[in-house]
């Protein structure tokens, strides 16, 4: 099974950016859709956004035109680049399949939180 490991958090002040990876034991290539994710303490984890098999991306109302996902193939991993980070993107952030519903993921990495403070 697929190991996710993330990395790239960190406190930033709101109206600034951040880049997350995300490094995948399996081939990306072959994996098809890979997604990111977020939770706040005490509530369940939510979609972020996804990029397909083919590279065609997706992004929750609240996260579009000022996220973008990528994947890089040479490092073997699945980037988000965070712009006008806002407080309520404050979250532990996680990477995994995107071709399932959350409830389907049995196996998540250790996140990487991001935390937007003044």
């Amino acid at each position: 099974q697929e190991q996710f490991v993330e990395s790239g958090g960190d406190v930033v002040q709101p109206g600034g950016s951040l880049r997350l990876s995300c490094r995948v034991s399996r081939d990306i290539f072959v994996l098809g859709d890979l997604a990111w994710y977020s939770q706040t303490s005490g509530n369940e984890r939510q979609f972020i956004a996804r990029i397909t098999g083919d590279g065609v991306t997706q992004y929750s109302d609240s996260v579009k035109g000022r996220f973008t996902i990528s994947k890089d193939f040479t490092k073997n991993t699945v980037d988000l680049l965070m712009a006008r980070l806002e407080s309520g993107d404050t979250a532990v952030y996680y990477c995994n399949r995107g071709d399932r519903a959350i409830s389907e993921i049995r196996s998540w990495g250790q996140g990487t939180q991001v935390t937007v403070s003044s």
